[in-house]
């Protein structure tokens, strides 16, 4: 089972709508695919049609109460499973304070599951705290959505940071795989260089030992499309909702790319590098502890106005 954590402290910049869709479309072509939703807002679990208070234990039972994972999770589309939140987890990281080995939790639950699914996505929630430090735990792969802006920037070293951290001292095996851009807009000059930045940044940490040696900015991007806002007030993923957008379109190239099939023809052509905006530093991956973490402000951003 590949375990991906979708992960930006940021609020509001397409992580739920990239889980839900992107774990939606694998489903489709025949994984079986278990979406964690690990943010107290309960976007994801909203997102695939079920009210949070409904929900009685789902993953704060399995972080606070020590549930089976099998016992939590549900069924919501063919091939689709949920691990589903409500505002409960709130108090989880309180309630983990004192306990020994908190961050490992998650991962330790999810070890009586792991042959029986191809695909594992945890929504994360917009902060660096312990739930954060849950889900990179038990994760082998970081996909990071990102809006292609200026001040969607400023945070990115941190996160990688963050995860350079988790990889030295929790989970050796924890590596940065790809960087997707969403809301692009192929119009505008500023996505294209912030693009060209990134890749510059990418490709000066190849051949290097941080957590993010072997990433890349995903092949196709998610273009800016009022059907991915519209989704998640139906409780529906893009593909049940309008199949035929261009949000789908995009998700259906992720999705392919997760599982080795994009090819050339399929993917978006490349742009012509545009002349730099800004530099962006390699974070320092010496920071003394994982215990300062703090969380980012914004994390109020509801994650339903991700896609405008």
């Amino acid at each position: 089972m590949r375990t991906i954590a979708v992960l930006n402290q940021k609020g509001g910049v397409g992580k739920t709508t990239t889980v839900v869709n992107t774990a939606a479309a694998l489903a489709d072509m025949g994984s079986k695919v278990i979406a964690i939703d690990l943010d107290p807002q309960a976007h994801l679990t909203i997102h695939l049609g079920l009210e949070p208070q409904g929900v009685k234990s789902g993953s704060y039972a399995v972080l606070t109460q020590s549930a089976r994972f099998e016992q939590e999770i549900m069924l919501v589309r063919m091939n689709l499973w949920l691990l589903p939140a409500n505002i409960n987890l709130v108090g989880a990281e309180s309630e983990l304070v004192s306990v020994v080995g908190r961050e490992t939790i998650l991962r330790e639950a999810i070890q009586a599951i792991e042959e029986k699914f191809d695909y594992c996505f945890i929504d994360c929630p917009p902060s660096l705290g312990l739930l954060t430090l849950n889900a990179l735990a038990a994760a082998e792969e970081v996909l990071i959505p990102l809006q292609p802006h200026f001040l969607a920037l400023q945070g990115f070293g941190k996160l990688l940071q963050t995860v350079e951290l988790v990889n030295r001292r929790i989970n050796p095996d924890l590596k940065v795989k790809g960087i997707l851009l969403c809301m692009f807009d192929s119009r505008a000059s500023l996505p294209k260089e912030v693009r060209a930045d990134i890749e510059r940044f990418l490709n000066n940490a190849r051949g290097s030992n941080s957590a993010w040696a072997e990433a890349q900015v995903l092949p196709t991007y998610i273009r800016r499309n009022i059907k991915l806002a519209e989704a998640p007030s139906y409780g529906k993923t893009i593909f049940e909702y309008e199949q035929n957008c261009n949000g789908a379109e995009d998700y259906r190239k992720v999705a392919e790319f997760i599982l080795g099939k994009s090819s050339a023809d399929s993917a978006q052509p490349e742009e012509q590098p545009p002349i730099s905006i800004i530099s962006i530093s390699q974070p320092d991956s010496e920071a003394p502890s994982l215990e300062p973490v703090e969380e980012e402000s914004g994390q109020g951003q509801p994650e339903s106005q991700e896609q405008q």
